[in-house]
């Protein structure tokens, strides 16, 4: 899964949801705490099976993973009870930076790390992605996952 050259995890194509969290399960594996990943695709292309295989890798347990849909914010932590991943779910939220404001980004978030679904253009005022992933369905059902690295919040946050 490693990059060529910018610490980004390579593409990949999902044959199934199990595949998409075993992905997700080698990433998280391998992000820093102070790591931004931003989920990007369709209703339905696989990004809470990806969050859920990134929680795993942190060493959360991966049944504790859903949609955060109506939550907006989920916290993970592992069997000591330590916080090892956030969810953060903004598809009902308005493109405002008033509304993420009352979620108290970045500081609420500060010390693990934080996977992104449905970011905008407020979302990367507050909170800078270091690691963009964009999942997009083919027409043969699979699911190709497609990281791209962005500006790193600190150094490794991939490593």
């Amino acid at each position: 899964m490693s990059g060529e050259g910018d610490g980004a995890p390579s593409s990949f194509l999902s044959g199934s949801e199990e595949e998409t969290e075993e992905y997700g399960r080698r990433l998280g594996d391998r992000l820093s705490p102070d790591a931004v990943v931003y989920l990007r695709g369709e209703l339905g292309a696989g990004k809470t099976a990806l969050a859920r295989g990134i929680a795993a890798g942190r060493g959360a347990m991966p049944r504790q993973v859903a949609s955060p849909t109506f939550a907006i914010l989920h916290e993970y932590a592992d069997a000591a009870g330590a916080i090892v991943l956030r969810h953060l779910d903004l598809f009902r939220l308005r493109d405002r930076m008033d509304e993420l404001e009352i979620l108290g980004l970045p500081d609420s978030v500060r010390g693990a790390p934080v996977v992104v679904e449905w970011p905008n253009g407020a979302v990367g005022a507050a909170l800078p992605a270091t690691l963009e992933i964009s999942i997009e369905r083919t027409p043969e059902g699979r699911r190709r996952i497609a990281p791209v690295s962005c500006v790193p919040a600190g150094p490794d946050v991939v490593g």
